[in-house]
């Protein structure tokens, strides 16, 4: 799509002129030979950039510009002027002119100029557009909280978010943990600096340490640049470890150090490097247990968990069960342009879930009945939900055949769960098995699950 450019100039032919100049560049340009029918376009038209003759009969270029931002703040408006002098261009600057530029003036310099300022609205444009994206994910207003257990949660959220303290997450899989990280750094003074997530056990413990500390040219073989890491990059603003359980003791003392300092050590760096940065940190594992066995320190868990922050399974808090689901089906309906009603019976089947995955689970199958549905209602059928393995457990009589037999239906149960809980994903699932995927795919295809 072309920008629109509005030359004003009392002078028809250098109006014209300077159109040619800038149509030859690519843009769309009209011209007027007064302020009052520029200002009369702009009321039935948009533009991008005004492009304007300082010295003009009736309303000049100053005033014009001022009516201009009086009335569209945004629109960038360079001035023209065979005037050029430091008092003209303060005069202008206050005024709020994105620039001018002094007649005559090189072709070239005039679109080199205009094309800054078209960048400058495109910036603008997109930051308004993902503040207001952020804005209307991350507010209260937002939020699915009906149950107490979620309102007490934001509540500390917001409470614990302007502090610069360092927040330990902790739930299942699925619950919102990135989610709750994100919301802390919305709401503190960081929210206009970054925010950087890393997903710790996304990384072998070489790459890791590399990608959360950086590394140097050289300071490992194919580090054939400097690479700053995920600390320095998130300088000002969050950095969000999540599954932090899965660290290995070595790179823990690290991190407990830059918690101790805030400072990091590149790879290949002799100096330390000041950092600020407030670090969010989350697990699906109960980090206790894993002090026991040797595998988490236990001077890193309290650095960590100056804040504690515990995120309620799904199924404790069935109040936000039905508000979810409708979140959700709103959420699909903009982005399918399908509008979908759960009838009674649905409903009743969600309630009665298990939700093992969590609110991730049932987004998911809230996005499968949205393309399933035949119609404007969504059925039990289009929902796909396996049973939960409580009410397999419930309506089945007590299982008769071999041991072998039982064990099979157990384990067929218990893979199902936790396939659901990872979203289908067959690598998770099998890590919260505790077996390698080539077991997990074998025991699938002995049980009959592919």
């Amino acid at each position: 799509m072309k920008t629109r450019v509005l030359v004003v100039d009392d002078e028809p032919r250098m109006a014209e002129s300077i159109a040619l100049a800038l149509t030859r560049a690519g843009h769309d340009c009209e011209t007027r030979t007064s302020g009052a029918d520029a200002l009369a376009l702009l009321e039935e038209r948009s533009a991008d950039v005004v492009v304007t003759d300082w010295r003009m009969p009736g309303m000049d270029g100053l005033e014009l510009l001022r009516r201009i931002r009086d009335r569209h703040p945004r629109l960038p408006v360079i001035l023209l002027t065979a005037f050029g002098s430091v008092p003209s261009a303060v005069a202008a600057m206050r005024e709020g002119a994105f620039d001018y530029i002094t007649k005559p003036f090189d072709n070239d310099e005039l679109r080199a100029l205009v094309g800054r300022a078209l960048a400058l609205t495109r910036l603008e444009r997109e930051n308004r557009y993902l503040r207001q994206e952020i804005a209307s994910r991350y507010t209260p207003e937002s939020m699915v909280a009906e149950s107490p257990q979620s309102r007490e949660l934001l509540d500390l959220v917001r409470r614990v978010a302007p502090s610069k303290a360092t927040v330990l997450v902790q739930g299942e899989s699925g619950t919102g943990k990135e989610l709750v990280a994100r919301l802390l750094h919305f709401w503190s003074d960081r929210v206009g600096q970054p925010f950087v997530a890393v997903n710790c056990k996304a990384f072998s413990e070489g790459v890791l340490e590399s990608e959360l500390f950086g590394h140097e040219k050289g300071a490992f073989t194919g580090a054939a640049t400097a690479r700053a890491g995920c600390f320095e990059r998130a300088a000002g603003g969050t950095l969000f470890l999540d599954e932090i359980g899965e660290v290995s003791l070595d790179l823990q003392v690290k991190l407990l150090r830059f918690l101790e300092t805030g400072e990091v050590h590149p790879l290949g760096e002799t100096k330390p490097v000041k950092v600020d940065v407030r670090v969010i940190a989350a697990t699906n594992q109960p980090l206790e247990a894993l002090i026991k066995a040797g595998r988490f320190r236990d001077d890193l868990y309290f650095r960590l968990n100056v804040i504690p922050v515990t995120l309620a399974p799904l199924r404790e808090r069935r109040d936000d069960i039905l508000p979810l689901v409708a979140f959700f089906l709103e959420r699909h309906a903009r982005e399918s342009g399908r509008r979908r009603v759960p009838s009674a019976e649905a409903e009743r089947a969600i309630l009665e879930h298990g939700w093992p995955g969590n609110v991730r689970e049932l987004e998911n199958v809230i996005e499968r009945a949205v393309i399933l549905a035949r119609g404007d209602t969504i059925t039990p059928e289009d929902l796909l939900l396996e049973q939960t393995i409580e009410s397999k457990r419930a309506a089945a009589p007590e299982p008769g055949g071999t041991l072998q037999e039982y064990l099979d239906r157990a384990a067929s149960d218990r893979i199902r769960a936790a396939l659901a809980a990872a979203g289908g994903q067959r690598v998770e699932a099998a890590r919260a098995l505790g077996v390698d995927r080539t077991t997990l795919y074998r025991t699938m295809r002995r049980l009959g699950l592919e």
